[in-house]
């Protein structure tokens, strides 16, 4: 079977790599992929947003079917743009409708959703640039620390959590009046700050039935220590060892069964993944907020778990057939580490050359790519190196051996990913 794959990253690696291992040997087309995705099969210099040169391509390698990596596709419509036209909706697409993509595409339709359907979340308001009056004075009433959130989509970099009041006002003004995040800080969500320790939930589901997949916590700020910027992400393990049985049962019957019957109720047809980012606040969980695809370096680590046939699974999903298929883990804990270019996740440059990459490493491409036939940087989140182990000290250790042999000029890692656990 002929698949193509939307995006370039971490996440478009890893899928290539686990379907690459399927027994069917699906043929795979990757639009518009990177150095490392090249390995297993076709890129295709069209972009994941370019909905009818995605058409063109559909036509011109007979895909059968396509998976959607990144966010931006599923909010502008990619599935429904399939869905409407009559050459294409017989293409299974792995990936929710527009209206189901608003649960990431919105933070404040995520927000309502959760209310709706009684779902752990934090307190909040919304507020736009005419309202801007109103948050200031909302901001008086709040205990810090303050949480404000872009509402739409800002790569990761939306979300600001300040100590003093005084910067708050500041931020909230440039956010709304000044549009610090473009159109997606047009609305701002003012949150209350909840204090404790994060982790994801993963669910696959074909619009009946679902499956939860492997947990995983990722590292978001480029500094050790949890300081700094907020990043895409900097590494990640999976299994999450304070998620015992006990928390992951809330997390089934608090979070997990309401979203998924919510979707059913509100009519949202929703076919794909759903990322869950979660709180552990106290011994409960809390939902921080909701991705309509796989999380991205989580792709990383959670992959590698699911022992079943990944192009079997997703055949499933398509087909409707998904509460037939029993998942199988793996126990063993993975860890993905994140190498990025010097300067993100401000300014950096590309086009550094990256020696080193031990082919019996599991090293991870995300911003790369083959100039002059010679491997250089393209991107802030260069490549993570993954490792395998009985724990997740010792997957911890394989990564860094492994990113221990790499060089190029100004990488940078954190050295304490799986601090906290």
């Amino acid at each position: 079977m002929k698949v193509l794959l939307l995006g370039s990253g971490g996440r478009e690696y890893t899928f290539c790599h686990q379907l690459a291992k399927s027994p069917h040997q699906p043929q795979l087309f990757i639009a518009p992929g990177n150095a490392g995705t090249a390995q297993f099969g076709t890129n295709i210099g069209v972009s994941p947003t370019d909905f009818e040169g995605l058409k063109q391509a559909v036509f011109a390698h007979k895909i059968e079917m396509v998976i959607v990596g990144p966010e931006v596709p599923l909010v502008e419509g990619v599935v429904d743009f399939f869905a409407a036209d009559q050459e294409l909706s017989h293409i299974p697409v792995i990936g929710p409708s527009k209206q189901g993509a608003e649960l990431e595409g919105s933070k404040e339709f995520a927000k309502a959703f959760m209310q709706r359907h009684n779902i752990p979340t934090a307190a909040y308001e919304s507020f736009t640039k005419d309202t801007l009056s109103e948050g200031l004075a909302y901001l008086e009433t709040v205990t810090p620390p303050y949480v404000l959130k872009a509402d739409g989509l800002a790569a990761g970099k939306g979300v600001v959590i300040l100590n003093d009041l005084a910067e708050t006002k500041a931020e909230l003004t440039a956010m709304l009046a000044d549009a610090k995040f473009g159109e997606a800080s047009q609305k701002v969500v003012i949150e209350e700050f909840l204090d404790g320790i994060e982790l994801s939930c993963f669910v696959l589901t074909d619009g009946k039935s679902y499956k939860i997949l492997p947990m995983a916590k990722d590292y978001k700020r480029i500094g050790e220590g949890d300081t700094g910027l907020n990043t895409g992400g900097m590494g990640a393990v999976s299994p999450v060892p304070f998620a015992d049985e006990t928390f992951v049962q809330k997390i089934k019957e608090q979070v997990v069964a309401p979203t998924m019957q919510g979707l059913h109720q509100d009519g949202i047809p929703y076919l794909g993944f759903v990322f869950i980012g979660l709180i552990k606040v106290g011994d409960n969980p809390k939902v921080i907020e909701y991705n309509v695809r796989m999380g991205d370096p989580e792709t990383q680590v959670v992959l590698p778990r699911i022992q079943n046939d990944l192009f079997e699974l997703l055949q499933a999903t398509a087909s409707g057939t998904l509460d037939s298929v029993k998942l199988s883990i793996d126990k063993r804990s993975v860890s993905t580490i994140v190498a990025v270019s010097g300067g993100y996740p401000e300014s950096y440059e590309k086009g550094k050359a990256i020696r080193g990459i031990d082919p019996n490493d599991f090293v991870v491409h995300a911003g790369t790519a083959m100039v002059d036939e010679e491997l250089v940087t393209s991107g802030g989140r260069v490549l993570s190196a993954t490792g395998v182990g009985a724990d997740h000290n010792q997957a911890i250790a394989q990564s860094y051996q492994a990113l221990a042999k790499i060089d190029f000029e100004g990488i940078y890692y954190r050295k304490d990913i799986g601090f906290d656990l």
